[in-house]
């Protein structure tokens, strides 16, 4: 099990370099980007986290990897770098995760999941997130989901709090009503 207080420390520690530097939100883009192709390629993961590779052919594959994503901020970079030379790259994940959540909260933001049965207009979206500001008094950024089972009407959940208005959850609390007379 990964010791998520080493994580911590590290996604913190960039958080204060990339903040001093005015690039927060945009070292946050990278490292997600750079986790993610991590973690959809099992090979180069089998590079990056397998410990019978040598130091050295680690930090190719990352300079490799820092090359392909383009103009990489020098923080992140550096931070890679660090994450190779220290043997904590099992770690990117988890400070990938923390680091989003730092800058999210540093900024004032939560994220959200939006759940219906069609996908949603981009306008449709940005009102919801409008209505869901509202509610929770913090900048909503939200991630739409389509689930067919949920038939009509919309599921979001912020943070830990769920708001629930799809047509199953409707006719699941009327069913239960008739089930008691």
């Amino acid at each position: 099990m990964v010791n998520v207080s080493i994580a911590r420390r590290y996604a913190r520690a960039l958080l204060d370099v990339a903040t001093e530097a005015g690039r927060a939100d945009a070292v946050s883009e990278q490292l997600t980007s750079f986790s993610s192709a991590v973690g959809q390629n099992r090979e180069l993961a089998d590079v990056l986290f397998n410990p019978a590779y040598t130091r050295e052919q680690r930090a190719r594959v990352v300079e490799s990897l820092l090359k392909a994503l383009g103009q990489v901020e020098p923080v992140l970079a550096n931070s890679m770098r660090l994450l190779v030379d220290r043997n904590r790259l099992g770690y990117l994940p988890d400070i990938a995760r923390l680091y989003r959540d730092m800058v999210d909260a540093q900024a004032g933001r939560v994220r959200g999941h939006v759940t219906s049965a069609v996908p949603l207009a981009a306008d449709t979206l940005q009102s919801l997130a409008g209505t869901l500001k509202q509610l929770t008094q913090r900048n909503v950024v939200l991630e739409s989901r389509v689930d067919p089972s949920v038939l009509g009407g919309v599921a979001a959940q912020v943070g830990s709090t769920l708001y629930d208005g799809t047509l199953r959850t409707q006719l699941e609390q009327l069913r239960r009503e008739l089930k008691q007379r």
